[in-house]
Order: structure tokens, then C-alpha cells, then sequence
């Protein structure tokens, strides 16, 4: 833990804003299905992910540079002990956790042998669908509570060359009770038994948040945690560290640092 409190520390002496991947925010309308394809497929507007800070679809993007980084050193990690489930997750809100996992995602999405899904699973405040400006969001909630079947709910979302599976959720005010739930655990292993994904990424609530993050835990094989400059204490993430004795956290990811530095560190 003391290189993580040596990089919060190092970063907090900079500056105390968030300059990095910045762009302005507009309304753009959400994409439904596109004429020709199947009823879950969707094509992804560029325009909407731009305004949302989503860059990793494009490789030529310098701005994507970080997460495919981030991508090759966990991928490596991963592929290293088989694994295929990846959480991500913060101590609390506000990290950037979600903008790195749909990022993470896109940026794997890329490699054309790499098959690649996206579940949200903050079911205390859901944001994948409405960040990559989907119009259907029950997903994950429709199945557990029995109104959808995976394959149905599932959304092959399509952008240049990529292509993403990515199960969305609408946010749930009896959250805790259903990620513990056996319809959820159910869930989990049919989505490792569906043949298009192959790597798995779950968006996790914050850790401090609620006992949801930490009642998922034991159902992955590695975690990503995403801490931010200005917004994550030293004790926070200390505190993270007692829930994640007993897994593997393949990355550290330190947000929000000034473009001065770098965009993102990791240990």
C-alpha cells in the first residue's frame, strides 16, 4: 500500500483540478436500434461520446493513449492466470470509475480477436447505458427480477470497427438485496457461458458506498480500483485494501491527475 499513498500524495501536491480529457457536455439525443440490424443491435454516435469524455473507440485519438495502456497491462495480467471477469470499482463516487471501465472496454473492444462485455452492475446509481447514450437500460434489473432473458437484454453496440457487448441496468433502491441475490450469482455465470464474451468487464459500485461492491467480490477474478486526486483520501483507499485481502487487484488506477504529470498513473 505505500506506493498507492505515495501516488495520492504526489498528486494532490499538483493541482487541484481535473484538466484532463475534458470536453464540453451537450445534449445528444439517444440511439435506438439501426434499421437493418437486429433489435439489439446498436450503432454508437461518436458526437454523444465525445460530450461524455468516451475517446478510446478511436485509436488515433491521443487522448485514448492512457486506457490502451491500461488495456495491454491488463490484458497481459489476465491472459497471464486465465481470467476473464475484471471489476472495477472506487472507494467511493466521483473517481472516474464508470468513464474508465466503458474506456477499458472500448479500448479492448479494438483488438479484432478480443470478444469484449460491459455489464453495469451499480445498481445504486447505473450510468453505462446513459453515458454510451443507450435507450434501453433495464437490462441487468429486467433479468434478475425475471422479465428478460440474457440474450434479449444483451446489446451489441457497434462504433467504427468495434464492436462491444454491453448489458446496461436501471438503478434499483433494494440494490443491496439483489446483487446477493441467486438470480444475480445466475446471471454472472450464464454471461461467462455466453459465446460472444470472452472478456468480461463489471462496473462495481464504490466499495464504501454499501456492501453491494463487496458482495460481488468473491464472483470475479481480478479488480481495477480507481482512486482520484482531490476526491480519494489515503484512508479511504487503506480502507478499500481490507476488503480486497482476498482479491487480486491487477491494477491501481489514480484519476483526475493534472495533465501536467500524466493522465493516469497505476501500480
Amino acid at each position: 500500500m505505500e506506493n498507492i499513498r505515495q501516488a495520492v500524495e504526489r498528486a494532490k501536491a499538483h493541482l487541484p483540478e481535473h484538466t484532463s480529457l475534458q470536453a464540453p457536455l451537450s445534449h445528444v439525443p439517444a440511439l435506438g436500434p439501426t434499421h437493418g440490424q437486429p433489435s439489439n443491435a446498436v450503432e454508437l454516435d461518436p458526437a454523444h461520446l465525445q460530450a461524455k469524455r468516451i475517446v478510446s473507440y478511436d485509436g488515433k485519438d491521443p487522448r485514448s493513449r492512457p486506457f490502451d495502456i491500461l488495456r495491454t497491462e491488463v490484458l497481459r495480467s489476465m491472459d497471464l492466470k486465465g481470467w476473464r471477469t475484471l471489476a472495477i470499482t472506487s472507494p467511493t463516487p466521483d473517481c472516474g470509475k464508470t468513464l474508465t471501465a466503458i474506456n477499458l472496454a472500448l479500448s479492448m473492444a479494438r483488438q479484432p480477436e478480443r470478444q469484449v462485455c460491459l455489464i453495469d452492475l451499480d445498481l445504486r446509481k447505473a450510468q453505462v447505458g446513459a453515458s454510451l447514450g443507450l435507450t434501453r437500460q433495464e437490462g441487468v434489473l429486467g433479468i434478475i427480477e425475471g422479465r428478460l432473458e440474457l440474450d434479449s437484454a444483451m446489446i451489441r453496440a457497434r462504433i467504427d470497427n468495434s464492436r462491444l457487448d454491453v448489458l446496461p441496468t436501471s438503478s434499483s433502491l433494494s440494490s443491496s438485496d439483489l446483487v446477493s441475490s441467486s438470480a444475480m450469482k445466475g446471471l454472472l455465470q450464464d454471461v461467462l457461458e455466453f459465446p460472444q464474451s470472452r472478456i468480461v468487464i463489471l462496473d462495481l459500485p464504490p466499495l464504501l458506498s454499501g456492501d453491494d461492491a463487496i458482495s460481488l467480490l468473491p464472483h470475479v477474478d481480478c479488480v481495477l480500483l480507481v482512486a482520484a486526486v482531490g476526491t480519494s483520501k489515503v484512508a479511504e483507499i487503506e480502507e478499500c485494501n481490507k476488503y480486497l485481502q482476498t482479491t487480486d487487484v491487477v491494477r491501481f488506477v489514480l484519476n483526475k491527475v493534472p495533465e501536467s504529470t500524466t493522465t493516469y498513473a497505476y501500480y
